[in-house]
């Protein structure tokens, strides 16, 4: 199985990064010349990712100004929320623009190098709803933490209830079964896919997951977007 849709969820306001990029969406901020969200779409076309849709809010004439309809051999869609549908109502508003059986979501201000052929490969071998990319990191208190049966998700923790220490997090990287997302989730209302979606249905749908040490970079802090100016200098993609 290949994927060739995906899904860049670029609504983000960026709150935290505000004294340091004002006036565009978090995943348009510069990082070491270029928008973040450009090395997020050489990265999906890498791996054969031919048609992206971006799920767009705050600011979205500022993404679609830049790109356009294209980039690089790429076709781009825009998705536009009217009102505020948090992550798993703008997942839900692009996937309805999607056309393939089983599509990409990536976080627009996170990135995560994962070998994107052995997560379709994962999806496809399990008959999976969902298939996440998991990270280890050393604290999982900033992001929540995800328990694993095997390789089935059996339990989200939110960051009120993650324990502090290393373990594994939802890597802002996952294939969804469109049909079955599109069917159990509320069209145009607000939801997240995170504590709405697949925290209380990982024990009733197949949600598997790969575990990855790929590079890891989320620049929602001020922290990390200084990082990422340095290690983004001599990107791969």
């Amino acid at each position: 199985m290949r994927v060739f849709e995906a899904i860049i969820l670029a609504g983000g306001l960026g709150t935290r990064l505000r004294e340091l990029v004002s006036d565009v969406p978090k995943p348009m901020a510069v990082v070491a010349g270029n928008p973040f969200v450009l090395y997020l779409m050489r990265y999906l076309r890498h791996y054969g990712i031919r048609r992206i849709v971006l799920s767009v809010g705050y600011k979205a004439e500022v993404i679609e100004d830049y790109f356009g309809s294209s980039f690089e051999g790429l076709t781009l869609l825009y998705a536009k929320e009217t009102v505020r549908l948090g992550t798993g109502g703008g997942i839900r508003l692009a996937m309805e623009m999607c056309r393939d059986k089983d599509v990409l979501v990536v976080n627009g201000d996170s990135f995560f190098d994962v070998n994107l052929l052995l997560l379709w490969g994962h999806h496809s071998a399990t008959g999976a709803d969902a298939t996440l990319a998991l990270r280890e990191v050393a604290d999982v208190s900033r992001y929540g933490s995800v328990d694993l049966d095997g390789t089935r998700i059996a339990r989200f923790s939110e960051k009120s209830d993650a324990r502090e220490g290393s373990g594994l997090i939802n890597g802002g990287l996952y294939v969804l079964d469109r049909a079955m997302f599109l069917k159990h989730t509320p069209a145009d209302a607000p939801f997240s896919a995170e504590t709405d979606f697949f925290a209380p249905n990982c024990r009733i749908w197949n949600f598997q997951a790969i575990v990855s040490g790929g590079y890891f970079i989320d620049i929602g802090i001020p922290e990390d977007y200084h990082r990422a100016q340095n290690e983004f200098a001599d990107f791969p993609y």
